[in-house]
């Protein structure tokens, strides 16, 4: 690898970083194996065993695939040689040393785990949270996910779905909020551009990428996305030169949910990207909001999918969004990692009814929870998202039970 003799000299959290770097070239996001092997055995080492320069330990494979497993992943794989022969081709193009430098250039940097920049709700994405993030903008810490709204939706936005858009992210931005979006065209441009408008929160929107950051893609955003560097924050989480590839579109939508506590679908065609965010949103315990459009119109058929499948809220105007992003934001982090009596009196009366009905050890559907609890589905789901964002509700596989920082009540 290039550039390696010089990492020997380095500090440990210079050899973290430089690692993680290089992982993120050798590795496509959500690789499985991969992010396993770094859990299991820590990035330096990581990649030391993904270039074939390090021996994996004797039981390095089982503990891969125990945390494969308990990621809801296989319970059996091909193995870390096959993995090996699989990143092979990318080995001879590592230089971390070379992306970061174009970073420092550009005026961005390279944020892992444990920077203060890092964005800790990323963690709710288990196994599946990014080895880094390549920053461009606001040197500022992202804000908490109860200060952030996703506004996701259809490229070929229709003139309503603009106005609402425009009207929703200015209107979240005056009230301190900060907009989450993937830089597209339409919905996305929309997003930002209101965000940018609003600009009363500290950093007012954030751009998610599907490629490296040293290009603003699409180059019809390019003076949109320039803005969103300069006032806000545009990441991604693959290295400077990588293509935006579909894949890579649909990798970043884990990253627009686990960023915002409600992703809000504005408008989205029967089969879009936007419905994927949605469906990561809801995987991890995050309030999924769409926007109704006319039955006519083909560009909310996707929402309307998502309100009749049960799996999102209506909204209509800013007011019932920051009511869904719920009263966590005037929490404190103490109460909210201790479980004390203070969080507990800032539920609702509806809040409190839900966290009395989730079950102590099994965990329990919405349906059922809606049974117990005398509270609509829709109701039901708004509360999970709220109740699991203040630490009071875990999500497993789909299961909900109370957390333990909410039995002791």
């Amino acid at each position: 690898m290039k550039g390696k003799a010089g990492v020997a000299v380095l500090g440990t959290q210079d050899k973290e970083r430089i690692a993680r770097a290089a992982l993120a070239r050798l590795m496509e996001p959500q690789d499985s194996v991969g992010l396993a092997l770094v859990q299991a055995a820590g990035a330096v080492d990581a990649l030391g065993i993904a270039t074939g320069e390090l021996a994996p330990s004797a039981n390095l494979e089982r503990e891969i695939s125990t945390l494969l497993s308990d990621a809801g992943g296989p319970a059996s794989w091909t193995g870390l040689t096959e993995s090996q022969r699989r990143w092979a081709p990318r080995v001879p193009d590592l230089a971390p040393d070379r992306d970061l430098e174009t970073m420092r250039r550009l005026g961005g940097r390279l944020i892992v785990p444990g920077d203060d920049l890092w964005p800790g709700q990323l963690a709710d994405l288990g196994l599946q949270e990014p080895l880094c993030l390549w920053w461009r903008g606001h040197e500022h810490p992202l804000p908490a996910a109860r200060q952030s709204i996703a506004l996701v939706g259809s490229r070929d936005s229709t003139s309503y779905g603009a106005s609402v858009t425009g009207d929703f992210a200015y209107g979240l931005a005056q009230r301190g909020y900060t907009v989450v979006s993937g830089g597209a065209y339409g919905i996305d441009a929309h997003a930002h551009r209101g965000a940018l408008n609003g600009g009363a929160a500290t950093i007012p929107t954030i751009a998610v990428m599907a490629g490296g950051v040293d290009r603003y893609y699409p180059s019809g955003n390019e003076d949109l996305l320039r803005a969103v560097s300069t006032q806000g924050a545009v990441i991604s989480e693959v290295p400077p030169g990588s293509a935006p590839t579909r894949y890579r579109f649909l990798q970043r939508n884990r990253i627009i949910a686990a960023l915002a506590s409600v992703t809000v679908v504005v408008e989205a065609r029967w089969r879009s990207g936007a419905l994927n965010t949605a469906h990561h949103a809801e995987s991890i315990g995050r309030v999924v909001a769409t926007v109704p459009g006319s039955v006519h119109s083909a560009n909310s058929a996707g929402c309307h999918r998502l309100l009749r499948d049960g799996g999102a809220v209506c909204v209509t105007d800013v007011g019932e969004i920051a009511e869904l992003a719920g009263s966590s934001g005037e929490t404190s982090v103490e109460s909210r990692e201790t479980g004390t009596a203070a969080v507990h009196d800032g539920l609702s009366l509806e809040d409190l009814i839900l966290l009395d009905a989730l079950p102590l050890r099994s965990g329990s559907s919405v349906e059922k929870l809606s049974v117990v609890a005398g509270l609509s589905p829709d109701t039901v789901r708004a509360g999970l998202g709220r109740l699991g964002l203040l630490g009071l509700a875990l999500s497993e596989r789909g299961a909900w039970k109370r957390s333990k920082n909410a039995q002791g009540r």
